[in-house]
Parts: C-alpha cells; sequence; structure tokens
C-alpha cells in the first residue's frame, strides 16, 4: 500500500489544487476546518483560495470501551447524527448514551473557548463554505458538520477531503451542494494509513493555525 500524501499539509496543497478552477479568486469562499486533524489541511486551502479560515468544531460519540469507533457524533447548536443500527446492534444503554454525549459536549466547549479567546466565528450565511477534514472513515461528524453549518444559512456547502471511503463520499452528496474528496482508496483502512506522517495536531498547533494562517 502506497502512501498518498506525506503530511496533511501535502495533503491540503493537493486539496486545494483541485478546488481553485471553481472556488479561487471569489470573495464569497469560507474555508471551514473540522479540528483538529482537519485545521493544517484547511490552511493550505485557505492561503491558495485567498479565503477567510474558521474551525467548525465536532466531536465524534465513541462507543463506551471502545471510544476509536463512531457511533455518532454532535456539534454546536444541539447538533447530534447518531448510527443507530450499531446502537442498536450493541450493549448501549440509553444512559451510556447519555454520559458519552455529556462528555463530549463539555470537550465541544472546551475546544470552542481554548480556539477561539473572543474571536468571533467567521460569518457564513450567504457564503459559499468549504467544510475540510484530513480524511472521512464513518463520516459521521462531517454529517454533524454538515448539519450545524446549515444553521447559520450559507450560500451552499461544500465537502473537501484529501482521501475517504467510497461509500462515506458518495452518501454526502446527497446532503450538500459539492463532494471533492480526491482519493477513495479500496480497500479503505483507515484515514492515516495513506499518510506518510499522521501524528497528532495539538490544541496550540489548532490555536496558531488560527491566528495566523499564513503560519508553519
Amino acid at each position: 500500500m502506497a502512501w498518498l500524501f506525506q503530511d496533511r499539509d501535502d495533503a491540503g496543497r493537493q486539496l486545494a489544487a483541485a478546488l481553485l478552477p471553481v472556488y479561487g479568486n471569489r470573495a464569497d469562499v469560507r474555508v471551514l476546518a473540522l479540528p483538529r486533524g482537519g485545521v493544517p489541511v484547511a490552511r493550505q486551502v485557505a492561503l491558495a483560495l485567498a479565503a477567510p479560515l474558521d474551525v467548525l468544531i465536532v466531536r465524534k460519540l465513541g462507543v463506551p470501551g471502545h471510544p476509536e469507533f463512531a457511533m455518532g457524533a454532535i456539534a454546536a447548536g444541539d447538533i447530534m447524527v447518531l448510527d443507530h443500527a450499531l446502537i442498536e446492534s450493541l450493549p448501549v444503554s440509553a444512559a451510556d448514551l447519555e454520559d458519552v454525549v455529556a462528555t463530549e459536549r463539555r470537550e465541544l466547549g472546551r475546544r470552542e473557548e481554548r480556539y477561539r479567546r473572543g474571536r468571533p466565528r467567521v460569518d457564513i450565511a450567504g457564503r459559499a463554505i468549504i467544510l475540510v477534514d484530513d480524511g472521512l472513515a464513518t463520516g459521521y461528524t462531517m454529517r454533524a458538520a454538515i448539519a450545524a453549518a446549515k444553521n447559520e444559512g450559507p450560500a451552499s456547502i461544500a465537502v473537501a477531503v484529501p482521501v475517504a471511503h467510497g461509500r462515506v463520499c458518495q452518501s454526502l452528496r446527497r446532503e450538500v451542494d459539492d463532494v471533492i474528496c480526491l482519493a477513495t482508496p479500496e480497500p479503505f483502512h483507515a484515514v492515516g494509513a495513506w499518510y506518510a506522517s499522521f501524528t497528532q495536531t495539538s490544541d496550540d498547533e489548532v490555536r496558531e493555525l488560527l491566528r495566523d494562517p499564513s503560519a508553519g
């Protein structure tokens, strides 16, 4: 299996090249990253498009005892997307789900405060927004982001990622105006499998990139 991207910066530059013909040199474009890993990717996209960069904070809902497996996701505005079939197939009670949601809502609030430090959100009403992440495996966090973004009244929504599971990429086309998935390898394995370097992005890195999109 060959790597597709050296790191998130490389993935962002490749993604930006695909977006430029449609979204370049447009005053209405806004780039929203899904933290944390989507921020370095989106930074490259925003730089190439000369567009404002912001974050749309979402949190995966992990299965109790196996947090790496997503059973849904949440976003601000009481947005919650659930895999009901998965939840029903697991020994996950309503109380278990409530505990996970409460924990992730606290973390969502913590990140909102830490990343913004009083800085207002970019206004996306009536704008063409591009939601960017470093990849899509289940798509739940992106679906939560889409639902949250729709509440703000954008003119259009595009989803742009370097790599994604093919079925997820295809299913999102029914939910937004445009979907750009550079690669949909099969078998998919995991997002990180397609990066030579896939180190965790820190909160401090996110804050720095949002403070100065040209940093790094």
